[in-house]
C-alpha cells in the first residue's frame, strides 16, 4: 500500500527553523514529484514547494522563496522541507503529495496525513 508520512512539525518562535519530513513506504520515489503543501483554516490549500525524482527540478511559491528549501533522499525515500527564517503566516497543516513526474504538473495523488506547524511568540 503506497504510502507517505509526514514528520517534524512543532510550535518555533517567529525567525525560528524547522526542518520537515516527507518518508515514503510502499512504493519508490524515483520517476515521481513530491509537493509540500500548506492548509489554513478557511482557505485553499496552497503549493509551497515541490522536487522532482524525474529531473530534480524545484520549484517554491513567491512567500517562501530563499527561506525554504526542498531536498531528497534517494537512499532513504525521504523527501525535506526545511524552513528557515519562520514566520507567523507560515502557519498551518503542512501535507506532502505524489505527483506523477514534473513539478510542472498540477496533478497528485496519495497525499500525507500532514503535520502542524505554528510560527508563533
Amino acid at each position: 500500500q503506497p504510502r507517505l508520512v509526514e514528520s517534524g512539525g512543532g510550535l518555533v518562535q517567529p525567525g525560528g527553523s524547522l526542518r520537515l519530513s516527507c518518508t515514503a513506504s510502499g512504493f519508490t520515489l524515483r520517476g515521481y514529484n513530491i509537493g509540500w503543501f500548506r492548509q489554513v483554516p478557511g482557505e485553499e490549500r496552497e503549493e509551497v514547494s515541490c522536487i522532482s525524482f524525474r529531473d530534480g527540478s524545484t520549484t517554491y511559491t513567491d512567500s517562501v522563496k530563499g527561506r525554504f528549501t526542498v531536498s531528497r533522499d534517494n537512499v532513504k525515500e525521504i523527501v525535506y522541507l526545511q524552513m528557515n527564517t519562520l514566520k507567523s503566516e507560515d502557519t498551518g497543516i503542512y501535507s506532502c503529495a505524489r505527483g506523477w513526474g514534473y513539478c510542472t504538473e498540477d496533478d497528485y495523488g496519495i497525499r500525507g496525513q500532514g503535520t502542524q506547524v505554528t510560527v508563533s511568540s
